[in-house]
Order: structure tokens, then C-alpha cells, then sequence
């Protein structure tokens, strides 16, 4: 299967090619054909699936066809549970927009940063990426309009509910309007996803992709017995054993990860730390750089577990166990 018999128009293919997209993933086959005909969609998918460009192509082929809004209401509102995602998004759509022939305008609106250039940024946005918080600072501030979206996107739902933003969210969602196409995309389920399920989408078209789908043998696992005494030493000499050009290292606390960042600095190892405590501007440098390859070694907690995708990222190193199966498939995954 090849995106060319997903129903995309030229200028989209053209532009997935010179992105060096290749073949589509199992989300994108089945979730592509489906929203360019503008039915709802229930996207039950972890991360590194391809969910976001499974959303974001059929949104930029409907907006191609449009003109730019000339006014506060965006006509694409996708939402988003933490900074890193939102970044990601709009990171994937201009990804493909630079090679459109008409450039449209992205936007991700984040908390943790001064309000004001975003304000600034807002005139001509087509698909606003926004953190339910930020988002409803700038509508009470009437700088942006929602009453008149032509898709809503809700990705992440059940992180977005476990942050809790539930009553964010049913602010929000009175303004949006009842006609409007609605994509949602979840990790796992449980009650509250469901209820905003039933709340929102319209005989939607379910999409289910198992972990199992898309990495079939691409994610070797091994584990070691070590002692908690023996624990950082034996990190350090992995790390130093192979040519791995970016490692993951995830902690479980803000203090081991720093105490971890800090005795492989130590040892020559270069590591920067990404976790809650850190500024938003210190968040994205440290992402940015890793991203880059001018940084080895990303020690995060597992607020990053959802915000960092990278393809063929070589190795993940799990130092401290997570609290749960479903958190170790997304640091993993």
C-alpha cells in the first residue's frame, strides 16, 4: 500500500515525498480515505503510530481548497495535553506545508510561556495545536474564536482526562459548534474517554491499531539484575559500551533524574535532564538538541513518555521501572 491509494490530492503526495515519507502506516491506510470523506473517527492508537499525520494530511488537503481566514475563528482545532505534543504537531504539519502550494498557517498555543507573542501570532491561523489551558486564556481574552471550527481534533484524550482537564474541557467544549467533523485519538480507554466518546462523535469510523501493528520486530527488550548500589555505574558503562548516537533514559523522579544527569556529566557522559521542573524554555532547548544529535543522552521522567517522537530512536533505557504496563509501552513505543 502506498499513500497514492489513500485518495490524496497530487499537491499532498508530492509533498509526502519530498518529506521522505515512504509507505504508510496501518493508522494512516485505514484512517486517511476516511476522514478526507469527513466522517467522525475513534482512533485507539499509542504513541508512535503515525496518528498525527494520519489526521494532519486530510486536514491540510480540506484547507488547500480554502482561503486563509481573514478573522479570529480558526476553522481546525486540535487540543493537545502538554506542551511537548502541541510542538510535535505543528512540527509534523509544517513538515508537510512547506512544500504546498499555498502555505497554511499552524499554530501551537502552550502554557508555561508569556501569552502575549502568541496573541501576536494568532491572525491568519488555520489549524491551532493548543493546551486546554492556554487555549481558554486566550478565548476569555477574545483573541481567538472556536464557535465556528470546521474540525475539532482531540488527541491524546485519555492523557488530556488524566491531567486532569476534564472541566476544561466541557468548557471548551460549549463553544465549539454541533456541526463539525470530530477526530479523536486515545492510548487506551476507560470511563471518562468513553463518555466524551459518546458525547462527541457521530457514528464514527474506529480505528484500532495494537502496538503489535507497527513494530513488529523493530524493539528488542533485555533486561539486567543489578543491585541499587551498582545501578548508576552500570548505566554509565552501558551508555559507554556502544555507538548508540541518542539514548533515552527515563527515571521516575525529578530528583533521580537530576542525580542521574549529574554523574554522567561527571564521567565525560553528555546528558541534559527533561522533566516538570524545568522552565518551558529550558524543556525545548534540551528536546531540541536531542532531537538534533547535539545531545546524546535525554534523562526525562515520564512526562516526556508522550512528547518525544523519534523515528528509530536506537535505544531506551528504562533506569527506574514505571508505574504502570500502559506507561512502559509509551516509553518503549
Amino acid at each position: 500500500m502506498s499513500f497514492a491509494n489513500l485518495g490524496l490530492a497530487p499537491a499532498l503526495l508530492s509533498a509526502i515525498q519530498r518529506a521522505n515519507y515512504e509507505a504508510p502506516y496501518p493508522i494512516q491506510i485505514e484512517a486517511i480515505p476516511a476522514l478526507l470523506q469527513g466522517k467522525d473517527l475513534l482512533g485507539l492508537a499509542p504513541t508512535g503510530s503515525g496518528k498525527t499525520a494520519a489526521y494532519i494530511l486530510p486536514i491540510l488537503q480540506q484547507l488547500l481548497s480554502k482561503e486563509s481566514p481573514r478573522e479570529r475563528a480558526v476553522p481546525v482545532l486540535v487540543i493537545v495535553p502538554t506542551r511537548e505534543l502541541a510542538v510535535q504537531v505543528a512540527e509534523v504539519a509544517e513538515n508537510f506545508n512547506r512544500f504546498l502550494p499555498r502555505r497554511i498557517k499552524s499554530l501551537a498555543i502552550f502554557g508555561g510561556v508569556s501569552i502575549n507573542p502568541q496573541m501576536m501570532k494568532l491572525a491568519g491561523t488555520e489549524i491551532l495545536i493548543a493546551t486546554p489551558g492556554r487555549l481558554i486564556d486566550l478565548m476569555g481574552r477574545n483573541s481567538v474564536s472556536i464557535s465556528r471550527i470546521q474540525t475539532l481534533v482531540i488527541d491524546e484524550a485519555d492523557k488530556v482526562l488524566q491531567m486532569g482537564f476534564r472541566e476544561e474541557m466541557e468548557h471548551i467544549l460549549e463553544y465549539v459548534p454541533k456541526k463539525k467533523q470530530t477526530l479523536m485519538f486515545s492510548a487506551t480507554m476507560d470511563g471518562e474517554v468513553e463518555d466524551l466518546i459518546k458525547k462527541l462523535l457521530k457514528d464514527p469510523v474506529r480505528v484500532q491499531v495494537a502496538a503489535d501493528d507497527f513494530t513488529p520486530d523493530l524493539i528488542k527488550q533485555c533486561a539486567y539484575r543489578v543491585s541499587p548500589e551498582t545501578k548508576g555505574p552500570f548505566l554509565r558503562q552501558l551508555i559507554q559500551s556502544g555507538d548508540w548516537k541518542q539514548i533515552l533514559v527515563f527515571a521516575s523522579s525529578i530528583r533521580t533524574t537530576d542525580n542521574v544527569v549529574g554523574k554522567l556529566n561527571k564521567n565525560g557522559i553528555d546528558a541534559v535532564a527533561f522533566h516538570g521542573d524545568k522552565s518551558q524554555g529550558a524543556r525545548t532547548e534540551a528536546l531540541a538538541k536531542f532531537k538534533s544529535g547535539k545531545t546524546r543522552v535525554l534523562v526525562a521522567t515520564d512526562l516526556a513518555a508522550r512528547g518525544i517522537d523519534i523515528r528509530a530512536l536506537p535505544l531506551v533505557i528504562n533506569y527506574e521501572l514505571p508505574r504502570s504496563p500502559k506507561d512502559y509501552i509509551h516509553r518503549i513505543g
